[in-house]
């Protein structure tokens, strides 16, 4: 009856070990997959927004619809432009009179002041230092067209929004690297808990002269079980709490443009779940097997 007992007391154990540890691993995993969310997400909406800012580019009135339309073909030959829009001056003026809600060439005699323009905007990149020097580039090279009178954008807004990111982007790598540090030694402590509770299995095993690695392969294969399960568990909080975030303030989060970088999501994931699980796991079975041998 008392064997029945202990044989139970320790299945409960061990069953309670395992529950702590996938538990561990899950809620890692989930601030770990947030965290990746959030970068990703902050991404898209700064390339979006740089793409989104303008450069115009004044011509000056002499300037022909021949001569700006082929203007417009050598800008977007440069690899650093995504899109260049032509407006003529009459049209400039159509649409300055429907901001205005009234013909303002009627008090100027019908006289355009207005010139024909290049909207241009330049493709996105994460690194701050890159788009100061395409945009100095981008400068440099327009202003030696004759007939162009100047370049014109909302720089200070432009440099705010890289110094945002750039920052953002910083703050969340290093956080992710610290959670990572404090995960594995999260980890390791749990499993090393489990371990103690199979501490009279491995000493069997070390006495009659087993060797490290046959010990340890069972404890290494369940540690994969546990990276997986907790990756598994932690995917679907993951995503629980995305659809109520997503569906409060109705966003675009599962737009399709966005399904192939939740799969490289939810890959990083399992990959990092299983990684800390299986070095926390080694780790901590040799560190009990050295001490054991030592004492």
């Amino acid at each position: 009856m008392s064997k029945t007992k202990t044989q139970r007391h320790g299945k409960i154990k061990l069953w309670a070990g395992s529950t702590s540890t996938v538990f561990s691993i899950m809620l890692v995993l989930f601030v770990f997959g947030l965290l990746l969310f959030v970068e990703y997400h902050s991404y898209r909406a700064t390339n979006d927004l740089q793409e989104r800012i303008t450069y115009q580019v004044d011509l000056n009135a002499e300037t022909t619809e021949e001569e700006a339309m082929a203007l417009k073909d050598e800008l977007l030959t440069l690899e650093y432009v995504k899109s260049v829009d032509y407006i003529s001056a009459d049209e400039a003026a159509r649409l300055f009179s429907a901001e205005l809600e009234e013909d303002f060439l009627t008090l100027l005699d019908s006289v355009n002041p207005l010139y024909p323009t290049l909207m241009v905007t330049l493709k996105a990149s994460n690194n701050p230092s890159r788009i100061t020097e395409q945009r100095r580039l981008f400068e440099k090279e327009v202003n030696e067209y004759t007939n162009v009178e100047g370049v014109t954008y909302h720089e200070t807004m432009l440099n705010d929004l890289n110094q945002i990111f750039y920052k953002l982007s910083w703050f969340l790598i290093i956080f992710v690297v610290l959670l990572l540090i404090v995960s594995v030694a999260l980890i390791s402590t749990t499993i090393r808990i489990a371990i103690f509770s199979n501490r009279n299995t491995i000493k069997t095993m070390s006495m009659v002269g087993a060797k490290m690695g046959f010990i340890t392969r069972p404890f290494l294969w369940r540690s994969v079980l546990f990276g997986f399960l907790g990756a598994t568990l932690s995917t679907v909080l993951m995503y629980a709490a995305i659809y109520v975030f997503n569906k409060q303030f109705h966003l675009a989060l599962f737009h399709p443009r966005h399904f192939m970088a939740y799969a490289a999501l939810v890959v990083a994931v399992y990959f990092v779940g299983i990684a800390i699980s299986f070095i926390a796991t080694y780790f901590s079975v040799h560190r009990h097997i050295r001490s054991k041998s030592e004492y």
